[in-house]
């Protein structure tokens, strides 16, 4: 990894996970009553968490899982390690690389990354998140692959440096737009029962920062929509920081667009201090905008207020992002939709659950410390006799935030004009408004600030629940600990399971628990011989790991695991490199399945029909792995798992 690669990565990652919860909403440290509230202001006491139903991890006997049918693999500390480990009696192999051709007419990509922004328009974007795989109706050895494109790299040019003092080359900055935003690529047995890419597929289409989408819900139209480029509110140009995913039953994806704010600057700083939507937000107000200074290129991502200009310029455009975006794999004419009754925070997937009648919910998680839990339910329930009335079920619904309370119980608050304060009153004019600042609105409800929620799962049986809390360094500082988020100075994180009130997916009740928390094993030391500290012990039955982020389920109920932590990093190093693990929810057992090279993220996960190949992503590795051509330099690849014996993932 150069120095300049480096300092990037790292000024990306810290603005990733920045706290900017203004709130002080009440922590459940200080709902609980004087004589359990010692046992967190005293310090972390680990067995004095197993007051919840069902305990933790630590509560119950280790036992050999039925569904972890594998020997786990050891993590990797070596500073040298550059390849992806997986355990035995299985292979990894790379599938689907950035830069790789998609849509027909595309160039083989070219290890001198040059400036064609036109020609990666067709390729592969970068640094590979969320996947989903959708089969053809009827058929098992075919499907649509479909992946996210979170973010750039600077390597994606010639000179591997963005200098931010600088204009940027406009040819630049349309590179990294077309880079952004979603991959769609039909894959299909070969004769010897291998998946391989269908490279004239008619179906195969790239979606970017570039691509017409339409505004659907209740902003279609809106005034906050509305700028000089788009004066009726009803289309906005591209995708940006597309992280995890969803699915509908009816066959469409979802790409959920997180970051996005790092995109945008607002130099006004009365303007900003005024504006809930860019300050709750945290727009950047000086110099250029976080990440790459599009602006100075391509003023739509200049959010500053220009009252010479129709709807005063652009300062509306960063309400068109933060949203849900639906996408109709099995139509490449469809335009993508913006669902914003979904609401618009920094937003980490869209888990699907689905009751018998029809009823759903989608879970999503806000990533940054002290952010919030989130659920949308439609007002429709899904009909999979009328697939024409499914279409619109987007179009309405209610955004939910989640209290945990202190006793294992919790509620989902309506995010609703006129309850919990959410009146004119209190800065909230009508519903578009409390969905535009879905974040401020939650404050206000009252919601209990997060350890930055990230992946929810739903299991395919059961319909629990579970979202991943990645860490917060700023926990028991800025945010006070409580039952849900009990250690201060959270590096390692935690994973959280609630179960809805009467198993329904539209459950304005839930009972919940921690999981397990992440760490280092109970009785550990650190390079000097002393006991590491409490807040860096986790609870994990099996093998340890730090930072839960990506997460699923197959459908044998076994839960997936994906780390994302900085692995240079000194509490890191006895994790080594980011990794994929897998747990067994009834013994809680944790076994590692596999291990990236240095420097990478482990995101985004889909499986075959028959559960027999797995797809996972490995974002921004270093050093010298391999692409899909086995001979490139590093870029973000799909790597493709199969078992060696052609059996099922995990058994």
């Amino acid at each position: 990894m150069s120095a300049d690669y480096q300092q990037f990565h790292d000024r990306l990652e810290a603005h990733d996970d920045i706290a900017i919860n203004p709130s002080g909403n009440t922590p459940l440290e200080q709902l609980l009553n004087p004589s359990r509230r010692h046992l967190i202001k005293g310090g972390l006491s680990l067995a004095a968490l197993g007051f919840l139903s069902g305990g933790i991890a630590a509560c119950r006997p280790a036992s050999a899982s039925p569904l972890l049918n594998f020997t786990g693999v050891p993590p990797q500390t070596d500073p040298g390690f550059d390849r992806v480990l997986v355990a035995d009696g299985y292979s990894a192999t790379p599938f689907f690389s950035w830069g790789d051709p998609v849509e027909a007419g595309a160039p083989q990509w070219n290890p001198d990354a040059s400036d064609d922004w036109q020609a990666q328009l067709k390729q592969a974007g970068d640094n590979h998140d969320g996947m989903e795989f959708f089969a053809f109706d009827g058929e098992t050895d075919r499907g649509l692959l479909v992946m996210n494109h979170e973010y750039v790299n600077p390597p994606l040019h010639p000179s591997s440096v963005i200098d931010q003092s600088k204009p940027r080359p406009l040819a630049e900055v349309r590179k990294e737009q077309a880079a952004h935003g979603v991959s769609v690529i039909e894959v299909r047995k070969d004769a010897s029962g291998a998946w391989q890419r269908v490279m004239d597929s008619p179906y195969n289409r790239r979606i970017s920062a570039l691509t017409p989408m339409r505004v659907a819900g209740p902003l279609a139209g809106h005034e906050a929509m509305k700028t000089v480029a788009d004066p009726e509110g009803l289309e906005v140009l591209g995708t940006i920081n597309n992280c995890s995913t969803g699915m509908t039953p009816w066959g469409t994806f979802l790409t959920c667009e997180e970051n996005w704010h790092n995109y945008f600057i607002n130099r006004d700083l009365a303007d900003y201090d005024g504006r809930v939507a860019h300050k709750r937000y945290g727009l950047a107000t000086r110099g250029t905008s976080k990440n790459f200074a599009w602006e100075t290129a391509d003023p739509r991502f200049d959010a500053t207020p220009d009252a010479t200009q129709a709807h005063g310029g652009y300062v509306n455009e960063p309400n068109r992002f933060g949203w849900v975006v639906e996408i109709d794999p099995f139509d490449p004419q469809a335009q993508p939709i913006k669902r914003t009754a979904f609401g618009r925070f920094g937003r980490e997937c869209a888990a699907l659950s689905l009751a018998d009648d029809g009823r759903m919910a989608f879970y999503s998680g806000d990533d940054a410390k002290g952010e919030y839990i989130y659920k949308f339910v439609p007002a429709g329930r899904f009909d999979a006799a009328n697939p024409a009335a499914n279409r619109e079920l987007l179009e309405e619904g209610t955004l939910y935030v989640a209290r945990f309370d202190a006793d294992g119980s919790g509620r989902w608050l309506a995010l609703v004009h006129g309850q919990h304060g959410l009146t004119a009153e209190n800065g909230f004019a009508s519903q578009a408004y409390i969905l535009l600042n879905a974040r401020a609105a939650a404050d206000k409800a009252g919601a209990t600030p997060m350890d930055r929620p990230e992946w929810a799962a739903v299991h395919p049986t059961t319909r629990e629940v579970y979202v991943t809390l990645t860490n917060n360094d700023q926990r028991g500082d800025k945010v006070p600990t409580d039952k849900a988020n009990p250690r201060p100075h959270n590096l390692h994180g935690q994973i959280l399971r609630f179960n809805e009130e009467g198993g329904a997916p539209t459950a304005t009740a839930f009972t919940w628990e921690l999981f397990l928390l992440a760490g280092e094993p109970k009785g550990a030391r650190d390079a000097s011989g002393k006991p590491v500290p409490a807040n860096l012990v986790g609870t994990i039955n099996g093998d340890a790991f730090s930072s839960p982020d990506g997460l699923g389920f197959d459908k044998n109920g076994r839960l997936w695991i994906q780390t994302d932590y900085e692995d240079k990093e000194a509490p890191m190093q006895a994790m080594g490199c980011n990794q994929l693990l897998c747990a067994d929810p009834s013994t809680r057992e944790v076994r590692r399945f596999l291990v990236g090279p240095r420097g990478c993220e482990v995101t985004g996960l889909a499986w075959s029909p028959d559960g027999r190949t797995m797809w996972v992503n490995i974002q921004h590795p270093t050093l010298s792995f391999p692409a899909s051509d086995g001979k490139s330099r590093p870029r973000s690849t799909t790597m493709m798992i199969t078992k060696n014996d052609g059996g099922v993932i995990g058994s």
